[in-house]
């Protein structure tokens, strides 16, 4: 899968991007429709503990998924949108696959 990780305002280090890549590529397992992925990490407010902010966007044969996280880090973040996008994609998947035995 292609991911393309984008830092906004900061320098992300390799330590970080490695972290993100090998997690979004565990999606793969779930969905092999995936095409490739847009990561987006934002620094907030910084008087805010919880100002870590990661958008992933998944793009796959037939769809989209979009995930939003904002916690204390950017690897608790990637952990709590990887999850939710592994639920959609199993969702869809699921969706998808009954779709197609049924002949609709």
């Amino acid at each position: 899968m292609n991911t393309q990780i984008q830092a906004i305002h900061f320098k992300a280090d390799q330590k970080l991007q490695g972290y993100i890549s090998k997690k979004l590529e565990k999606l793969e397992t779930f969905y092999t429709g995936i095409i490739d992925a847009q990561v987006f990490l934002k620094v907030e407010n910084s008087s805010v503990k919880e100002n870590k902010t990661i958008e992933i966007k998944l793009n796959a044969k037939q769809n989209s998924f979009i995930q939003t996280v904002t916690s204390r880090s950017f690897e608790a973040s990637t952990d709590l949108a990887i999850e939710s996008l592994k639920k959609a994609v199993k969702r869809y998947k699921g969706r998808a696959g009954s779709l197609l035995t049924h002949g609709v």
